[in-house]
């Protein structure tokens, strides 16, 4: 039977990569493994004989650990306790120490130990995570306020042209490209933070005095994100003529819980002449549904009562003629609602706030004329002219 001398004990402690560390008595430092070599940076010779204090950023931390043992109720033990370690270089290393006071056999104190575990992986997952449902949040939070001032700009775009004169309106249209071109830096931020957070890898730089803030500088230069450049040269192009409005009285129904966004998207629309209905409940949305004559929808993904997916599925079995177009405030379809929606024969998909204005419009003019040539009864196929021989005329 495989038996263990207290040679070999004493490698299996020195190999472990965790921090141990063993005092007398009086505090000093009687033993020193290899983890602890490799974590706090000083070598064993340089830490034996000296006092633990030296190993924590202050004595009141070190006395707070000796505290939190004798005060444990558990014979002197601590699991899990968390305190802060100091290497050679300063730097602060949070830990996870579980200790035990040493006793003789007649009770008497006669030093520590303690096992602490660097933790710094472990809080930079926490920080991972966090950083996570705040990309989230913050996609939601933000695009939407971006989706009514990418709407209101594009119908204060329109609103120039015309009014001016050459060079005030170039000076304008300078004004317009610098609030376009922060609209994307914003939106380049956020997706940032949502990039770290899914890629695993939380970056960080020197903010003052020693702190770290999170690195959300975007990566490429400061080139407008796609959606957004496209948004912007669509602001550019000329309005359509009074003889051009392929949406005039095309009654499209809104649907949004944030009511900036369904205020603004419907001016964008009445914009192009289009008849505007709008809801911020999907209940309200399939009332107007059942009692107004709708050609589209254009729907929120993640709403009260029900997402995206849902309501689109009412609509779908009620009335299997009306086309749902459905947006999102977020970087990626996390619950797989627009996959389903569009599995399931959903008309198309703007994936992300602030919606292109451009490609709006050319969602909903595809859709008006589906709608047109659906209606167009068949044309009927020309009749072949007949093969039979005209008979002889009777004689007279």
């Amino acid at each position: 039977m495989f038996s263990l001398d207290q040679k070999y004990i004493q490698r299996l402690v020195e190999s472990s990569p965790d921090i141990i560390i063993a005092v007398d008595s009086s505090g000093t430092i009687v033993y020193y493994n290899d983890g602890a070599r490799k974590s706090l940076q000083f070598g064993g010779q340089e830490m034996i004989g000296r006092r633990a204090d030296d190993i924590y950023p202050s004595i009141e931390e070190a006395r707070r650990v000796m505290k939190a043992m004798r005060d444990s109720g558990d014979a002197g033990r601590v699991s899990n306790f968390e305190t802060v370690f100091r290497d050679k270089n300063g730097a602060l290393i949070p830990v996870m120490i579980s200790g035990s006071i040493i006793y003789d056999d007649e009770s008497k104190e006669i030093g520590s130990i303690g096992f602490a575990r660097d933790i710094r992986r472990m809080r930079m997952r926490e920080q991972l995570a966090t950083a996570g449902e705040i990309a989230v949040s913050l996609a939601h939070e933000i695009n939407n306020p971006l989706e009514s001032i990418t709407n209101n700009l594009e119908l204060l775009a329109r609103a120039i042209e015309g009014h001016m004169k050459d060079a005030e309106l170039a000076t304008e249209n300078e004004h317009l490209e610098a609030i376009r071109a922060g609209i994307g830096r914003v939106t380049a931020i956020v997706r940032r933070l949502d990039e770290m957070s899914r890629k695993g890898v939380y970056e960080t730089r020197d903010y003052m005095n020693g702190k770290r803030m999170a690195d959300l500088a975007p990566r490429e230069a400061v080139a407008l994100p796609k959606h957004i450049s496209e948004a912007t040269q669509a602001a550019s192009l000329p309005v359509p003529s009074e003889q051009s409005w392929p949406l005039a009285s095309m009654a499209v129904l809104v649907l949004d819980d944030d009511v900036e966004v369904v205020t603004s998207l419907a001016d964008v629309l009445r914009a192009e002449r289009c008849i505007v209905h709008t809801a911020m409940r999907p209940s309200a949305a399939l009332g107007v549904l059942r009692n107004m004559k709708i050609d589209a929808v254009i729907s929120d993904v993640v709403m009260p009562e029900m997402d995206g997916y849902e309501f689109y599925m009412h609509v779908k079995q009620e009335m299997p003629q009306v086309p749902v177009i459905l947006m999102t405030a977020y970087y990626y379809d996390k619950d797989h609602i627009i996959k389903r929606s569009k599995l399931k024969g959903l008309e198309g998909a703007i994936f992300k706030k602030p919606v292109n204005p451009a490609k709006m419009r050319q969602m909903l003019i595809a859709i008006r004329q589906k709608g047109v040539a659906a209606t167009k009864p068949p044309i009927a196929p020309p009749v072949p002219p007949s093969s039979t021989p005209p008979q002889a005329g009777a004689s007279h």
